[in-house]
Parts: structure tokens; sequence; C-alpha cells
């Protein structure tokens, strides 16, 4: 490996994450984990689902709005029959919080940009 691979692979991993880099590198090889099985990702088809709606409908737009959170829900301790409950912050279960996130961005710019309406109640 010269010094323009190494440099190129040390980049890329920084910005878009060493499975995406070492992807772009040998692109004819599929991605291994460490236990060396190939990573297969059954949520794919749902994150290309929700990442091609379309968002088009005034109405639509105000109540995905309304029904996804602006910012990740913070974790909390609950305290139930003298046991602590940890609950960890929503969007590290949910496995499609990007593509959600992206989802309400999408229908507030289509709000702002589109219809002209005023968006400052959503943030």
């Amino acid at each position: 490996m010269n010094v323009s691979e190494y440099t190129t692979k040390i980049l890329l991993s920084s910005w878009v994450g060493i499975d995406q880099a070492i992807a772009a590198n040998s692109p004819s090889q599929p991605l291994q984990q460490p236990g060396g099985t190939s990573k297969f990702d059954i949520l794919q088809p749902l994150r290309q689902w929700v990442n091609t709606i379309n968002v088009g409908d005034r109405k639509f737009a105000h109540r995905l709005c309304q029904l996804i959170p602006a910012q990740c829900p913070f974790e909390r301790d609950l305290k139930l029959f003298g046991r602590t409950l940890h609950i960890p912050p929503m969007c590290k279960l949910n496995p499609l919080y990007e593509e959600v996130v992206g989802l309400r961005f999408r229908a507030l710019c289509y709000l702002a940009d589109e219809c002209g309406e005023d968006i400052t109640a959503y943030c």
C-alpha cells in the first residue's frame, strides 16, 4: 500500500466510517465483521422506504413535525419496587433514528420552502 492509498483510507474512515471506507477500497469483497461473518442489514429495505417518502402535502408535513420530536429524548432512571431501571436515550434504541430525523427535516423544509410557513413552533 502506498502513501496515497493509506491517506485516502484514513480520510475515508474518518469521514464516512470504516465499513464504508473498506467497501469503497474493495468493492468486490463483502463487508466482514470481526467474527468473520459478512454484514447483513435486515432493516435496509425499511431504511430505503423511509428515505423515499415524499413530503408533498401540507397536512402530512405538519403531522410529521408534530409526531417526530425535535431532539432525542433524554435518558432516565426510574425507581420501581425499590429497584432502579435505567432507560437509555431513545435515539440509541431506535435503529431508524437517522432516517426518521431526516424525514422530519424534509417535512420542515417543505413547510418553509414550498408553503412559506413559519416553522419556529416545531424547533
